[in-house]
């Protein structure tokens, strides 16, 4: 664990000023203060997951016993956009968003304690009962299925969209909306946030005016409002960062239904990921025939694919997942001196022609047309394609099968799904801290995450819970729930924890974006090690929260023995806690290992 992040908690800690205990609002005093100011005791900027999430938990606690004997919070939800698009949001059965989440089965269970998940759509989720995870430059691998998790727990994770996990949250909201419990402003955006001047100046209320001219007061502001965050803006909240220079694109993928070297189905609930000197990029199932993508490239790279369209990025997909990195650079220089040459980017490269350079790049490493290895897609079978039924009964009648390594990758790609791809620039952020002045951040607003682990709605989840419990644990003392004596506990459970996953996906991405020998035997030799301890896998991903979950906050150590480090980073459904771990102690291992040579050589001379 970082030192310096260590000191700046303690010092944060240790400065905490302790409050006497306020009892929450009564019905007489909410607009005591000033006219024209809604009085709340939560108010919660952002309509995201993490912000409906600490919502649905305030009014729907996961134990609501804990709150016998109190009164009610009031709570507020502030969000700029028309949640009437999330709410009446009912798309085609084959139409999938860009924007698609691994739910860790911790976050899951917390999920359905505070009554979301069961109004989540059911249907357009997807569990990931497999992963086949390797290195681009060595193919070194390391597989997890159903065996490495628990019988009960069954599965690693839950993909679905972001959209339908947010309506489910949405939907859970509303419920508790009508009976004046909390309060929703959609539509609505900050204009300002202040201090209300009545109390002393470091005790200050803070009052949010927002653009429909409401003012409101808040006895803890809670920001979940994204990276450019203006609650924490207004706490004087630093953060510390970098940018990767990297984009991440995003695309809905088509493709056919995969058939096993048997010549039988195989299921479509394999997550596969493959990581480039340039980036991984990650391959995730979300219906037989759709997967969800995610490439992480340079910018120039990552323009290139999309302005070449969409046939053209589906063959380039299918390389990144096959083809030698020695290819994969060639193919990469010929795409980016086509689109800086072409007067006119879109278009710049056509399907034709980069088959052509991808038949040539298989020819030269002897891969052929009919090899699990090819990027070139052939099987275009779509879901009631009767032609597409036809000629896969045909293959089987003649005894065509695929081969023994099919399984391995991921099915062809042989379209996407139009107007589905798209990038975003990619960036390591964190809070210096996550409670201020009658303040709390939560999701985003306290940190972004590299998407390789695909952890960043997992965190602002289990900030969410956190936070929520906190405040109920403050409730049940009677404790002012925005007091830093009520909210210490919530930096406690979170910090360590979120720095932790930072920390290591960031070092994880350093590691894997280099060609340097040394490091990639290092690398390489960690993940193969790994892979053959099956009971090494198994302890790895109950602390990645694939197994049993715990009663204990997404993200907190449930006690217990035989605890690995980074107890906290129970969440990495697509690459394994074991990445880190396991490349973490090949290569402490190797370090003392030549440390060791080196002084043995000095003792001899």
């Amino acid at each position: 664990m970082n030192r310096q992040a260590v000191r700046v908690i303690a010092g944060r800690t240790a400065g905490m000023k302790r409050r006497d205990h306020i009892a929450l609002f009564s019905g007489r005093s909410r607009r005591a203060y000033a006219s024209g100011v809604d009085n709340f005791d939560v108010v919660i900027v952002g309509g995201g997951p993490a912000g409906l999430a600490l919502a649905c938990a305030l009014v729907s606690p996961e134990k609501p016993a804990a709150l016998s004997g109190q009164s009610h919070l009031r709570v507020a939800l502030v969000e700029a956009s028309d949640l009437a698009n999330v709410r009446s949001w009912s798309p085609e059965k084959t139409i999938f968003s860009n924007r698609v989440s691994s739910i860790t089965n911790t976050s899951r269970e917390f999920l359905q304690n505070i009554g979301a998940w069961q109004e989540v759509e059911q249907a357009r989720t997807n569990p990931i009962e497999e992963m086949q995870v390797w290195d681009g430059l060595s193919d070194a691998r390391i597989e997890f299925n159903a065996p490495h998790v628990s019988a009960s727990a069954g599965e690693m994770a839950r993909l679905t969209e972001n959209i339908n996990l947010q309506r489910g949250l949405l939907r859970q909201v509303e419920k508790n909306a009508s009976s004046g419990v909390i309060t929703l402003l959609d539509k609505t955006k900050v204009s300002s946030i202040t201090s209300d001047g009545e109390n002393d100046a470091s005790n200050g209320w803070p009052l949010v005016h927002l653009t429909n001219s409401q003012t409101l007061r808040a006895r803890l502001l809670v920001g979940a409002d994204g990276p450019l965050s203006p609650v924490r803006a207004f706490s004087k909240i630093d953060s510390y960062g970098w940018p990767y220079n990297m984009r991440a694109i995003v695309a809905t993928l088509r493709h056919g239904r995969s058939l096993s070297s048997f010549g039988t189905e195989r299921n479509h609930t394999t997550a596969y990921q493959r990581f480039l000197p340039t980036g991984p990029i990650a391959f995730l199932p979300v219906a037989p025939t759709r997967a969800s993508m995610v490439w992480s490239t340079t910018p120039e790279l990552a323009q290139a694919l999309l302005d070449a369209g969409e046939p053209v990025l589906s063959l380039m997909i299918n390389a990144a997942f096959r083809l030698p990195d020695v290819s994969m650079q060639y193919l990469h220089r010929y795409l980016l001196e086509k689109w800086e040459a072409s007067p006119v980017k879109k278009g710049c490269v056509t399907r034709e022609e980069m088959e052509h350079e991808l038949r040539w790049r298989e020819q030269s490493h002897g891969i052929a047309a009919g090899s699990a290895l090819t990027s070139i897609s052939f099987d275009v079978m779509e879901e009631g394609d009767v032609a597409s039924e036809q000629e896969r009964r045909q293959q089987q009648e003649e005894g065509w099968i695929p081969p023994a390594d099919a399984a391995m990758y991921p099915p062809l790609v042989h379209s996407i799904q139009p107007q589905s791809a798209a990038s975003f620039p990619l960036r390591m952020s964190h809070a210096d801290v996550y409670v201020g002045n009658r303040t709390a951040l939560v999701g985003d607003a306290a940190h972004t995450v590299h998407p390789l682990a695909g952890q960043g709605l997992n965190l602002g989840i289990a900030d969410a819970q956190a936070l929520a419990r906190t405040i109920q644990n403050a409730l049940t003392v009677g404790a002012d729930i925005g007091s830093y004596s009520a909210l210490e506990d919530y930096p406690r459970r979170r910090y360590l924890a979120n720095h932790a996953m930072l920390s290591g996906v960031d070092k994880l991405s350093k590691l894997y974006g280099t060609r340097l020998d040394p490091v990639v035997w290092l690398r390489s030799t960690g993940l193969e090690v790994v892979n053959e301890l099956g009971g090494l896998k198994e302890a790895f991903m109950g602390v990645a929260g694939a197994g049993d979950n715990p009663s204990s906050p997404a993200g907190i150590s449930g006690g217990g023995g035989g605890r690995l480090p980074y107890p906290e980073a129970r969440q990495l459904p697509i690459l394994g806690a074991a990445l880190v771990e396991g490349i973490t102690a090949t290569i402490d291992g190797a370090r003392t290992l030549l440390g060791n040579a080196l002084r043995d050589g000095r003792r001899r001379h």
